[in-house]
């Protein structure tokens, strides 16, 4: 995923993680406000992330674990797959839309597990969201100061189920949207080979990347 001034895009989506991987836990949040579901969550999983940080270091598999068992439940993976797929998506069987929304979710735990491996604590400011929750669908904010840079901005677009949960459908940093970039790039692999062949091609991936 590109990102401006250079920087590599997984540990940026780190903070992401951090709050979506507790957000099981965060009863204490309300669930109408998006924001502070980020804010009571990623408090919670920061400090998490520092005592579980020896086991993690000598086991590093086991972040597959947790992403799997408490990311999942915050991403509306359906929305985001159509959103990618584009066209691909309405022209596709019901069995096709099946299996790429399962490599397509394995590909972002893959990416989420190393970013939040990667994560250094680095503190997280909110900054007033964009959109009306009583709308459905709102913007949450936020800004990780870099000591001796720019501060990286990242923003998660949310919106609200029938179940009245708040669940991502894209990430922007620094204003360039993950979604964006991966349409753009099956888009371009699309123009090669059907989507079976994309399928197929995310799945072997996956499989390497474990």
């Amino acid at each position: 995923m590109g990102v401006r001034r250079g920087r590599g895009a997984l540990p940026l989506l780190a903070p992401l993680v951090l709050w979506l991987a507790a957000a099981q836990a965060a009863a204490s949040a309300p669930e109408t406000d998006p924001v502070a579901v980020v804010r009571t969550t990623a408090e919670r999983v920061l400090a998490a992330l520092e005592r579980e940080r020896e086991t993690l270091a000598a086991h590093p598999e086991r972040i597959y674990e947790l992403v799997d068992a408490h990311v999942l439940p915050r991403f509306d993976f359906e929305a985001m797959a159509r959103f990618v797929l584009g066209r691909h998506w309405r022209r596709a069987s019901p069995e096709q839309r099946r299996r790429f929304v399962e490599e397509f979710r394995a590909l972002l735990v893959r990416s989420y597990a190393t970013a939040l491996l990667e994560y250094g604590g680095e503190p997280i400011e909110y900054l007033p969201p964009r959109g009306n929750p009583a709308e459905g669908e709102v913007t949450v904010r936020t800004r990780i100061p870099q000591p001796g840079g720019f501060p990286i901005e990242i923003d998660y677009r949310m919106r609200r189920g029938a179940d009245g949960r708040w669940r991502v459908i894209d990430v922007a940093v620094d204003g360039v949207s993950l979604l964006a970039n991966y349409r753009s790039s099956f888009a371009a692999e699309l123009r090669t080979r059907d989507l079976d062949g994309l399928i197929r091609t995310l799945a072997a991936r996956n499989r390497g990347g474990r």
